[in-house]
């Protein structure tokens, strides 16, 4: 990784923080390192990290409230770390907003290939960089129409890859990059099944190669980014518009609709 900027370390456990912070240099960070949840919080506001590793259990307040008020300011990259193997640590920090979570012990050559994975994914920005309307730019820094070839449509649904934008009869829906990018391997795949396990390796920006073994919490991973996007998309689950179920395999478009 070239220059990849900050990271900012929260973590209480002195000898993990250490050991996070040794490998985050040798990846080329400058590394800031807090031992509790609200120091961590004003480390990010005041360095503007690219990336966070961030531990559960902190002693103050606990990782799933950093996340939010961080969250709440800016689109870091955020690695969540738990300390027990458990689904419902994975489900709930994917929930959270992380973009990927880390089982206690780890190790560095795998995190450092996860963060290798994060960072060639783009980032959308925090919302307080983007303009509320396109009306109040001068004409000259009105964005450039889409490319016809950047575009991808689908029952009412718009998804251009180049601004990472998705529209539902003309109203932006505010994405993840996981939900963003399943959605956009769907519509890319025209209708063709997807596995879980497929999906896994995009949400993992192709980290997995088609031989690596994918746990079940993976799986769950992706049922919870896909609930989410259903959620997010108004879909009604007796009569899907856009993503189908297959049952004991995966996810598919819903055919298109004449509508």
């Amino acid at each position: 990784m070239a220059d990849p900027g900050i990271a900012v370390v929260i973590e209480d456990d002195l000898d993990v923080r250490n050991l996070l912070s040794t490998v985050l240099t040798q990846s080329g960070f400058v590394v800031q390192a807090a031992a509790e949840g609200r120091s961590g919080v004003e480390a990010v506001k005041e360095h503007n990290p690219t990336l966070v590793t961030l531990d559960v259990g902190l002693p103050d307040i606990d990782g799933y409230e950093v996340l939010r008020r961080i969250r709440g300011f800016s689109d870091c990259y955020v690695i969540m770390l738990t300390a027990h193997d458990e689904e419902i640590d994975t489900l709930t920090a994917l929930q959270a907003g992380a973009d990927d979570y880390v089982t206690k012990p780890f190790r560095p050559r795998e995190l450092r290939a996860r963060i290798a994975a994060m960072l060639r994914r783009p980032r959308s920005g925090p919302p307080s960089e983007k303009p509320t309307t396109t009306a109040a730019l001068p004409a000259e820094e009105t964005a450039p129409p889409a490319r016809p070839d950047s575009l991808l449509r689908h029952n009412g649904l718009v998804l251009d890859k180049d601004t990472r934008t998705v529209t539902v009869r003309g109203e932006e829906l505010v994405l993840t990059r996981s939900e963003f990018d399943l959605l956009h391997e769907l519509l890319r795949s025209a209708g063709a099944v997807r596995t879980k396990g497929d999906l896994v390796r995009v949400v993992r920006g192709q980290y997995y190669r088609t031989d690596t073994y994918i746990s079940e919490a993976d799986e769950r991973a992706i049922e919870v980014h896909i609930g989410n996007l259903r959620r997010k998309l108004g879909e009604d689950p007796r009569s899907p518009r856009w993503l189908m179920t297959v049952r004991g395999v995966g996810y598919r478009l819903v055919p298109r609709r004449a509508d």
